[in-house]
């Protein structure tokens, strides 16, 4: 546990690509970092917790948007079965236990039917854009998901 109130991040998070059927992505731009466009991602709030449900949680918080069991969007929302293992950013280190340098990331896309317009949370993200896959992926400033985004073809089918 950390000193304050806020427990340890959990080493396992996923990244949501949301899209739509003409493969346009979503991109949001964090609030710590300006000039990191990303996906929707996010870190399991309990170890138990499971990945779908990371997934849909992490869409409503950063979007608004929502893919929970039961939504309009649930079944859209597709585990690619896919993760990364990836280094922690050392600015981002100080959020997670001692010790702990890498992250398993779980993908996950989710097809909107156009491009909507998300309600952000202000504190996570500022700004957002919709672009076309490929530039949505020269926009990433994470090699994950860039490679994440050029996946899509392959799994919007």
């Amino acid at each position: 546990m950390t000193t304050s109130t806020r427990p340890w991040k959990i080493p396992e998070s996923v990244l949501v690509v949301i899209h739509t059927p003409a493969l346009d992505v979503l991109l949001i731009r964090r609030a710590d970092a300006n000039e990191f466009w990303q996906s929707v991602t996010g870190s399991k709030d309990v170890a138990d917790e499971p990945l779908a449900l990371t997934a849909a949680r992490e869409v409503g918080e950063e979007t608004g948007i929502q893919c929970g069991d039961g939504t309009p969007l649930a079944r859209r929302l597709v585990d690619w079965q896919l993760s990364n293992i990836y280094e922690i950013y050392p600015r981002w280190r100080a959020r997670y236990e001692p010790g702990v340098t890498h992250n398993t990331e779980h993908l996950f896309g989710l097809c909107v039917p156009e491009r909507l317009t998300p309600t952000l949370a202000p504190r996570e993200h500022t700004d957002w854009k919709w672009l076309p896959y490929r530039e949505a992926a020269d926009a990433c400033f994470s090699p994950s998901n860039a490679e994440a985004i050029l996946l899509l073809p392959e799994f919007a089918r």
